[in-house]
């Protein structure tokens, strides 16, 4: 019984997670949408690329039209492009070598083990890329389709060719992807995260209600974010990639790629990832420790709290002036400056009390160093930018 309510459970929860997916689609842009249009587009191509290879012109291998061009509708131009070359290379070398060895053996099976382990040898070529398995398909569509000649091998490859026009343009030419969005959200989510995970651990050092057990959600919490830092890294690499071969990139009404002020924010989120990861080790080791003179007084953690809220406030405001829109950027810039002199404040006032706060104890004066060394590095980044 257990079992069956944590199945249906599961399938609930999936279940809204669709309906939820679907509702965002249809209300608002986002990934949703891009996801249903470049679905769309894959069918387009494909009923198109079957309607003149099939319907129209009634090829023998009609099919292998829209399956490449089901394939190349990529998630860029470029993508489509590049892909699309190195897979009609890959399907005509496999093509041609089955085609030739097939017409002078007179056994499929025979043939089939002289030429397979070529042509996957082959794929292995560093310039088809991902492709390169292709090249065994088109192999493989000469020996398992009956009687092999010169006409239906090069009839093949041109269904191919087909296909790879008609995906690539209407990739091209139909709402062609960007993920500038895609960048803004994934650095914004990164600096969302940031603020909160700072906040948290304030809150549980002025509080005094820190264990072993929150301490290490939070420091979890630290390294999640630094994954989130680099799929913002990966999402800048895809709109760069997105903006090439587009034509949203020009005209009137374009969007810029990426930018060095995109750079220097992943920049600034990295290094506040690694100092973030690094006060929550640091809390995790203390409230780890089992000694208590380790553990440090209210009159530690009060200052270190408050350095924490006036970080976390000058990295949701970072976040702000970054990746909002234009109409609040000059009131961030002026909170953000404003936050920074509050952290430089309170920087020195931890600057003041944690070197006085032990005396001869040596465990006791290694962990307050550490967090604040921790402190100087996570205020030098946000300083400095």
């Amino acid at each position: 019984m257990e079992w069956t309510g944590g199945a249906t459970g599961a399938v609930r929860r999936h279940g809204w997670a669709v309906v939820r997916a679907v509702r965002r689609a249809w209300t608002e842009p986002g990934r949703e949408r891009d996801l249903m249009v470049q679905a769309g587009k894959a069918t387009l191509a494909a009923c198109m690329a079957w309607a003149v290879a099939g319907w129209w012109l009634q090829a023998p291998m009609a099919f292998v039209a829209p399956w490449v061009a089901v394939v190349l509708v990529e998630s860029t131009v470029y993508r489509s492009l590049a892909h699309g070359l190195q897979q009609l290379a890959a399907i005509a070398v496999g093509t041609v070598v089955a085609t030739g060895v097939a017409l002078m053996l007179d056994s499929t099976m025979v043939t089939m083990a002289v030429v397979l382990p070529a042509v996957l040898l082959l794929a292995q070529w560093q310039r088809l890329g991902s492709q390169g398995i292709y090249a065994a398909t088109g192999a493989l569509f000469v020996l398992t389709n009956g009687q092999v000649s010169l006409a239906t091998s090069g009839a093949r490859i041109a269904e191919a060719v087909f296909g790879a026009v008609v995906g690539v343009t209407v990739n091209a030419l139909i709402r062609p992807p960007v993920y500038l969005r895609d960048t803004r959200a994934a650095l914004q989510d990164a600096s969302c995260e940031a603020q909160e995970i700072l906040e948290a651990v304030a809150e549980g050092l002025d509080g005094g209600e820190w264990d072993s057990h929150a301490a290490g959600e939070w420091h979890e919490r630290a390294l999640r974010l630094g994954r989130l830092v680099g799929q913002a890294r990966s999402a800048i690499g895809w709109s760069r990639e997105s903006m090439r071969g587009n034509h949203r990139g020009r005209g009137a009404g374009a969007v810029s790629p990426p930018g060095k002020a995109d750079d220097d924010a992943l920049a600034v989120l990295d290094d506040v990832a690694v100092h973030t990861a690094g006060v929550t080790r640091i809390v995790l080791e203390i409230a780890s420790h089992n000694g208590k003179a380790a553990r440090p007084g209210p009159q530690i953690t009060g200052p270190y709290a408050d350095f924490l809220r006036h970080s976390a406030r000058a990295i949701g405001l970072y976040g702000q002036t970054r990746f909002a829109g234009t109409g609040t950027s000059q009131p961030a810039d002026g909170a953000l400056h404003e936050a920074v002199e509050e952290l430089n404040r309170s920087l020195d006032e931890l600057n003041r009390t944690l070197p006085g706060a032990v005396q001869d104890d040596s465990d006791a004066l290694a962990t307050h160093g550490s967090l604040l060394a921790q402190a100087r590095l996570l205020a030098d980044q946000l300083v400095e930018d």
